[in-house]
């Protein structure tokens, strides 16, 4: 190989959507991307994290014929590379003297040219990397075409400059030019963020720009959002892609002096927060059906506002013609949702269908008879309507091969509110980690705008009707959500802070929310946790959500009493340094 310095680089990007365990189909897009970048005349074509194996691949990476097989990938790739094309940088686990790493290769010249393996490992949110990879050395920096170019993969570029095992800093320190990141980032609300501030401290330490390659596309609760950029040593910005986009797009770099800068990439505008869950909610849907090859999708459409922001979703997603609503009428169903489920279908343009009730919960209640027999009516009657209703859309989808779509919003999650083996029946929920104000916010964002490539119609979908009337179960005469439930503005103020801040009650109430009212729901989150283990899994588009972030025991007898937190009594701690060393006698 020559590695007399060039003064000029093509890089080209691909920010792609992998599929987890597809080995022979991440080559085949890895093949497409390489020949997209040799046709705009690409020096390097660099993939994302883990793109050979998919990203996350979880304990499938524990399977030797998994790892064998995406090595087996990289190779091919790599002899491939002979032709004299573009170069490739790419991911995929790697093992090595009997250790299982987090790769990222250099193939050019029909060879493995480099590797390096990830060093630090996340273990927090979403991540469990430590239970699957082992670490990997401090990396060197590696050279091509005379440009010593920093490979730090994901989470190395997250540590704080003069921590220790800092990547960055490793390959400052030892003659990198450029850093080239890719990443398996998922999106959160606001994440964009947080990434360019991250990637803004690590160019201002250690001088030099950086290239971050992130993946898009839906896998199981994740969506990730792509927004690939690079960041110059001025700490300008290089170039942004757009979110929620597969695309190989080629960037051009150029030597001055003894600093690289990139001269020519594409700017595209960040999305709006409430327009990037909404996309990322949809991406999700559309990702985890066709991922997982159901042929369409079915769900209940209530003439509430979740089904409904729900229906659209699936519409936006995957196209009307594969996307089944139906209703399920009961005796308490009133006009209005009458009216409006059959106005959100028409607008929508889906299958719809009506399928009264009536007898199955009339059949139910018949077979109970004899051992409910002198007891008075409750909830466990009226719960008998939402286990009917979920029978119902299950059979649907065993007769269809249609994946049922479960409608439940966060704040419902949260509190319980919801029919255990009812309307928590479902393969995947997009609303699953929007509170009930988010879902409001999003419906009427939806009837002003859709995303970009969204495949259902223009215009207001949800009628207004459904926007504003009070939200109701509709499993008694004149029930609505707030005769169990404080009003939604103020529960889901507290939820928030309960769940993504874990902030103590006394805070909570300090901040001014009724004590009484905080108490009550802390008790209904704490007591809904077996619920939600059993549900539907979905989108995360919030800090902290339900199954990948939040996990708490089923089993758990502690409350927060809702007073000052006691000060820590620190005569009984021997010492921090005996502590934190783990005396034996301490």
């Amino acid at each position: 190989m020559n590695d007399r310095p060039v003064d000029r680089l093509a890089i080209a990007v691909a920010q792609l959507n992998p599929i987890v365990g597809d080995v022979t189909g991440n080559l085949e897009r890895a093949h497409k991307a390489r020949a997209a970048a040799a046709r705009d005349r690409a020096d390097i074509i660099a993939f994302s994290e883990l793109f050979i194996a998919g990203y996350p691949p979880e304990d499938l990476v524990l399977k030797p014929a998994f790892h064998a097989a995406c090595r087996s990938a990289v190779e091919t790739l790599a002899r491939e590379t002979a032709d004299g094309g573009p170069a490739v940088l790419m991911g995929s686990p790697w093992v090595e003297d009997g250790k299982l790493y987090n790769a990222y290769a250099l193939l050019i010249g029909g060879r493995i040219e480099a590797i390096r393996f990830k060093v630090n490992l996340p273990n927090y949110g979403v991540f469990d990397e430590k239970r699957v990879f082992a670490t990997g050395p401090l990396p060197g920096p590696i050279s091509f075409r005379g440009v010593r170019l920093g490979l730090p993969i994901c989470e190395d570029t997250w540590t704080d400059w003069g921590d220790y095992e800092n990547v960055v800093e490793c390959l400052a320190e030892t003659g990198a030019e450029l850093m080239v990141v890719p990443n398996g980032s998922p999106y959160w609300r606001d994440k964009g963020d947080v990434r360019l501030n991250v990637v803004v401290a690590r160019v201002t330490e250690a001088g030099l720009p950086l290239l971050y390659i992130n993946q898009v596309g839906g896998q199981d609760e994740l969506v990730f959002d792509g927004a690939s950029f690079a960041v110059n040593a001025d700490r300008s910005m290089a170039f942004q892609l757009p979110a929620f986009r597969e695309m190989v797009v080629t960037t051009h770099w150029s030597r001055a002096g003894d600093a690289w800068r990139c001269t020519e990439g594409l700017f595209a505008p960040a999305e709006e927060a409430d327009k990037a869950d909404y996309t990322a909610c949809v991406l999700g849907l559309r990702d985890y059906v066709e991922k997982n090859r159901f042929k369409s999708v079915v769900l209940g459409l209530s003439g509430g506002i979740d089904s409904a922001l729900c229906a659209a979703m699936a519409a936006d997603a995957l196209g009307a013609d594969r996307v089944r609503c139906v209703m399920l009428p009961y005796r308490y169903t009133s006009k209005d949702s009458l009216a409006d489920a059959a106005a959100i279908a028409k607008t929508l343009g889906v299958n719809y269908a009506i399928v009264p009730i009536e007898s199955a919960v009339k059949g139910l209640e018949a077979a109970l008879s004899g051992v409910l027999a002198g007891t008075s009516r409750d909830v466990t009657e009226e719960n008998l309507q939402a286990r009917a209703r979920g029978t119902i859309l299950m059979a649907i989808s065993n007769k269809f091969g249609a994946m049922v779509v479960t409608t439940g919003n966060k704040s419902e999650m949260s509190v319980g509110y919801a029919t255990l083996y009812g309307d928590m029946n479902g393969g995947f929920n997009p609303i699953k980690d929007l509170y009930k104000t988010e879902v409001y916010r999003l419906a009427r964002l939806r009837n002003r705008w859709k995303p970009d490539g969204a495949l259902g119609p223009d215009g207001a979908v949800i009628p207004e009707n459904v926007v504003t009337r009070a939200p109701s179960a509709e499993l008694r005469e004149n029930q609505t959500d707030q005769d169990s439930l404080p009003p939604y503005d103020v529960l889901d103020q507290i939820l928030e802070r309960l769940v993504e801040r874990e902030e103590p009650t006394a805070a909570i109430v300090a901040a001014g929310f009724d004590r009484d009212t905080v108490m009550k729901v802390e008790r209904m989150l704490y007591l809904a946790e077996y619920k939600r283990r059993q549900a539907a899994p979905g989108v995360k588009v919030t800090l902290k959500n339900f199954g990948r972030d939040r996990r708490y025991p089923i089993v758990n007898r502690f409350h927060d009493s809702g007073q000052a937190l006691p000060e820590p009594d620190r005569t009984l701690v021997k010492g921090a340094a005996m502590a934190k060393a783990g005396a034996a006698d301490f």
